[in-house]
C-alpha cells in the first residue's frame, strides 16, 4: 500500500479513536472542534484558539480547551493532514514525518524546493537518541533543548526515508512551547516542521499573517502573537547548528539565539567552529 493511501486510510479510524466523527464524504464538519467564540475563518480552514494569552511557558494543560485542541491536532496529524502550530520562534506547519504524502503536501503548499530539508520536532530530549546518532554530551542537548535552536545530527534508520532523502543529516527541534511539547508527546512520533509561510516570503508571528494558506490546511492552532514586537529580529527563526562532526559545530543559520548558543558550545563544552554542510 502506498504511503498516501495509508495516510488517508487512517483518517476515519483515528477520528473515531479520539472521539471525533469522520462525517459524510466531501464534508469535514463532523471532525470540527468548535471552541467558544471562534474567529472568522477563511473557507476550508478550521481555527482553534489556545486558552490564555499564548505565552509559551505559562499555559497549563489543565486549562479549558487545551486538551481538546491537542486531541484535534493529533487526530489530523495521524490522518496525514498538515496543521499550523505556534512555536517558541515562529508559526510553523507540522505533519507526521512518517507520512510521505503529508511531506509532499507541505512542499507543495509552501512552494518549497524539495532540495531544502524539513526539521523534525520531538517532545523530549530522550527521543533525540532514537532518531539521531548523537555525538555530543547529553548535558549539551539538555542545555539547548527545549529552546529556539535546531540541532543538526546524523539521522538514524528510524526516520522515514522520504524525509530529506538527499542528506544523511536531520535537524531536530524541541520548541520551548508548552503546546508543541505536549503535541509531540501525545502524537508519539516525529513531526516534520517548517515555517508557516510561502517560500521566499516573510515568516509569521500570528495566524493572520499566513491566512492565504488556511484553505490548504486541515487545522490552524492560534496561540496568539509570538515574540515581543515586529522588529526584523523577531522573524529570524531558530538558530540552526550542525553537530554532526565530533568536537566541532557549524552555524547554518544565525537565527534568534546565536550568541547564547555559541557561548554554550564553545565556553562550556569546548567545541570548535567549523564549516556547516547541511544546506
Amino acid at each position: 500500500m502506498s504511503p498516501a493511501r495509508r495516510c488517508s486510510g487512517m483518517r476515519a479510524a483515528v477520528a473515531a479513536s479520539v472521539g471525533l466523527s469522520e462525517g459524510s464524504a466531501g464534508s469535514r464538519s463532523g471532525r470540527l472542534f468548535r471552541p467558544p467564540s471562534p474567529a472568522p475563518a477563511a473557507p476550508g480552514a478550521r481555527l482553534l484558539r489556545l486558552p490564555g494569552s499564548g505565552a509559551v511557558q505559562a499555559a497549563s494543560p489543565e486549562r479549558a480547551g487545551w486538551t481538546e485542541a491537542l486531541r484535534a491536532a493529533v487526530a489530523e496529524l495521524r490522518a496525514g493532514a498538515v496543521v499550523a502550530v505556534p512555536t517558541d520562534t515562529l508559526y510553523g506547519l507540522a505533519c507526521a514525518a512518517s507520512c510521505s504524502a503529508a511531506l509532499r503536501a507541505v512542499y507543495r503548499l509552501k512552494g518549497r524546493s524539495e532540495a531544502k530539508p524539513l526539521a523534525v520536532c520531538l517532545g523530549r530530549v530522550a527521543d533525540v537518541y532514537r532518531y539521531c546518532r548523537v555525538r555530543v554530551p547529553e548535558g549539551l542537548l539538555k542545555d539547548l533543548l527545549p529552546g529556539p535552536v535546531t540541532l543538526v545530527m546524523e539521522r538514524s534508520e528510524e526516520l522515514n526515508k522520504d524525509l530529506n532523502p538527499f542528506t544523511p543529516l536531520v535537524g531536530i527541534r524541541i520548541p520551548d512551547h508548552a503546546f508543541m511539547q505536549d503535541l509531540a508527546q501525545m502524537f508519539e512520533g516525529p513531526l516534520a516542521l517548517t515555517s508557516a509561510n510561502l517560500s521566499s516570503q516573510a515568516s509569521s508571528l500570528n495566524v493572520e499573517e499566513f491566512r492565504d494558506l488556511w484553505p490548504q490546511l486541515s487545522l490552524v492552532i492560534d496561540g496568539g502573537q509570538i515574540g515581543g514586537g515586529q522588529s526584523p529580529e523577531c522573524r529570524l527563526g531558530s538558530t540552526v547548528v550542525d553537530l554532526s562532526v565530533p568536537g566541532k559545530f557549524g552555524i547554518i543559520r544565525p537565527g534568534c539565539a546565536l550568541e547564547s548558543t555559541t557561548a554554550i558550545l564553545q565556553q562550556k563544552y569546548g567545541l570548535l567552529p567549523s564549516h556547516a554542510s547541511y544546506l
